[in-house]
């Protein structure tokens, strides 16, 4: 198979990160058979840097003109210590998430065996935990209407039918594909927006009568995604609870350096860890690529390439099992391992394994 993949590496950690998935791409492409070309485009504060826009036309054309995005991550202390900056890193991520239309932000949550000491969760109910956040990613007070003064500020909370309808589409058909058990997590009790999503998604079930469907209040849902993770098969929501749900999902792998995702829609389809760009830690080798990577591998399952992504999955695991870990993971008194010596062992595994 032949993919043109753009290459968005943003700030921060990100270079360090996005080399290492390269590396495993390019020794998957060799042992398959396949041809990945790759083109570098600028996003996030590297861009303003460059020339003022975080999210310029120029890359988009290349996203456009690519079959999906492999995208990193953006931030800088520079803007975050300027909160009066009219033009930040983080507006060129949304703007290139509403430009490709990527409505869906799909965030699979899953337990490694040897990894379960480190989360702060009590290992029994960690063990086997395996779901999938659905966030819907271009709607919401994300996107709507703001005003700001130094008296008074709003952010607008708007959904419309069709958009609510598309996520959750997205989102039954994948609870059919998994478990069947689809939760839909709202605040319907409160917010008008979520007694619409209520509304359709209740509306919407008979069309799916194999899948089991309830609902649940974010409060109560943020509640038992620690206590009860092994409840969940596929859950939905909307953009704001999205974002913070999936952060606190963090918790049950134990780093977000170990958290892939996602983003579906209209366009080019995107790929990217969940984690931030972590600027203090920018040049040090300390990162974990591990989420890059397994970005790398939702990208070739994307296209049908299933063994080329067990490939990396299995090879991601056998080094968390030999404890070649970057040091937010690693055991006490194992040998030190950083971004680069993590990602060489995960691309010699794939090189070597017949």
């Amino acid at each position: 198979m032949e993919l043109k993949i753009a290459v968005l590496a943003g700030d921060g950690i990100g270079p360090e990160i996005m080399e290492q998935a390269l590396s495993v791409l390019n020794a998957v492409a060799r042992k398959f058979g396949h041809v990945f070309t790759y083109e570098e485009a600028p996003v996030g504060a590297h861009a303003i840097d460059l020339v003022g826009d975080p999210y310029p036309a120029s890359t988009h054309a290349v996203c456009m003109e690519s079959d999906a995005v492999l995208f990193a991550a953006v931030g800088s202390l520079k803007y975050d210590n300027d909160p009066t900056s009219p033009v930040r890193p983080e507006q060129g991520l949304l703007a290139m998430r509403k430009q490709l239309g990527l409505f869906a932000n799909i965030r699979p949550v899953a337990t490694f065996p040897c990894l379960l000491h480190k989360s702060p969760l009590k290992e029994e109910l960690l063990r086997g935990a395996d779901f999938i956040v659905i966030r819907e990613l271009t709607g919401g007070m994300y996107f709507g209407e703001k005003y700001q003064d130094n008296e008074r500020a709003y952010d607008t909370d708007v959904y419309t039918r069709p958009e609510i309808e598309r996520i959750l589409r997205v989102a039954f058909q994948c609870a059919q594909k998994r478990k069947k058990h689809l939760t839909v997590v709202d605040k319907a009790n409160v917010l008008a927006s979520s007694r619409l999503w209520r509304q359709i998604a209740r509306e919407m079930e008979p069309q799916y009568p194999d899948v089991t469907t309830d609902y649940m209040f974010i409060d109560n849902a943020a509640m038992r995604v620690l206590t009860e993770p092994r409840f969940f098969d596929v859950i939905v929501t909307e953009n704001t609870f999205g974002d913070i749900l999936t952060d606190e999902t963090s918790c049950i792998t134990g780093s977000m350096g170990l958290q892939p995702s996602s983003s579906l829609g209209l366009h080019t389809p995107l790929f990217e860890p969940v984690h931030g760009s972590w600027p203090q830690a920018a040049g040090q080798n300390l990162a974990n690529p591990v989420a890059q990577i397994l970005s790398a591998a939702m990208l070739l399952e994307h296209f049908g390439l299933t063994d080329e992504g067990a490939l990396i999955r299995q090879a991601v695991s056998a080094s968390l099992d030999a404890n070649v870990r970057t040091p937010e993971i690693q055991v006490e008194g194992a040998p030190h391992y950083g971004t680069r010596e993590v990602g060489q062992w995960i691309t010699d595994y794939i090189v070597r394994e017949n």
